[in-house]
C-alpha cells in the first residue's frame, strides 16, 4: 500500500480506496489499519459503507488488547485459555454463529456433554458457512463468543472438558 497523502489532508484517500477495493475482493465486512500516526477503519454494512478516521492516541494502542464481551462465565486469560487441552479455536477468520438459523437453539450449551465429530458452531468466512466440529468427546465449560461475534484464526471459541 502507498504511504502518501492525497494533498494536504491527514487522511490518506487512497489507503482508504485500497482497503475499499479489498472489502469487495475479499468478500470481508470490515477491515482496520492502525500505526502510531492514525488508526484507519473501513466497513460495509446493509447502509452501504463507512469509513472512520482517527489521530492515534496513546491510549487507543491498548484497545485492540480489549476481548469483545464473552459469555457470562468467568474465563482465566485468552493466554491461558489457548493452551488447554480442550481449547476449541476458529480455524479462520469469520462471523460465528451460534444456531444453525436465526432463531433456532444453539447448537450447544455450557454443560452439555459433546461427541467428537459433534458441530459446536458455524463460522461464517466469504460467505460460506462452515461448521466447527467438536475435536473430542466431553463437556463443554466455557463458550467465549456470543452470536453473529466477528472471530479471529486461532481464536479460542469453545472449551470442552
Amino acid at each position: 500500500m502507498s504511504d502518501s497523502n492525497s494533498g494536504n489532508s491527514p487522511v490518506n484517500k487512497e489507503m482508504i480506496r485500497e482497503l475499499a477495493d479489498l472489502l469487495k475482493e475479499t468478500e470481508l465486512n470490515e477491515i482496520e489499519v492502525e500505526t502510531e500516526e492514525f488508526k484507519i477503519r473501513v466497513a460495509r454494512g446493509t447502509g452501504g459503507g463507512a469509513v472512520a478516521y482517527a489521530p492515534a492516541a496513546p491510549v487507543a494502542a491498548a484497545a485492540p488488547a480489549a476481548p469483545a464481551p464473552a459469555a457470562a462465565d468467568t474465563a482465566p486469560a485468552p493466554a491461558d485459555l489457548s493452551k488447554h487441552p480442550g481449547a476449541v479455536t476458529s480455524p479462520m477468520v469469520g462471523t460465528v454463529y451460534v444456531s444453525p438459523e436465526p432463531g433456532a437453539p444453539a447448537f450447544v450449551q455450557v454443560g452439555a456433554s459433546v461427541s467428537q465429530g459433534d458441530t459446536l458452531l458455524i463460522v461464517e468466512a466469504m460467505k460460506t458457512m462452515n461448521p466447527i466440529p467438536a475435536p473430542k468427546s466431553g463437556t463443554v465449560t466455557q463458550i467465549l463468543v456470543q452470536d453473529a461475534q466477528p472471530v479471529e484464526f486461532g481464536e479460542v471459541l469453545i472449551v470442552i472438558e
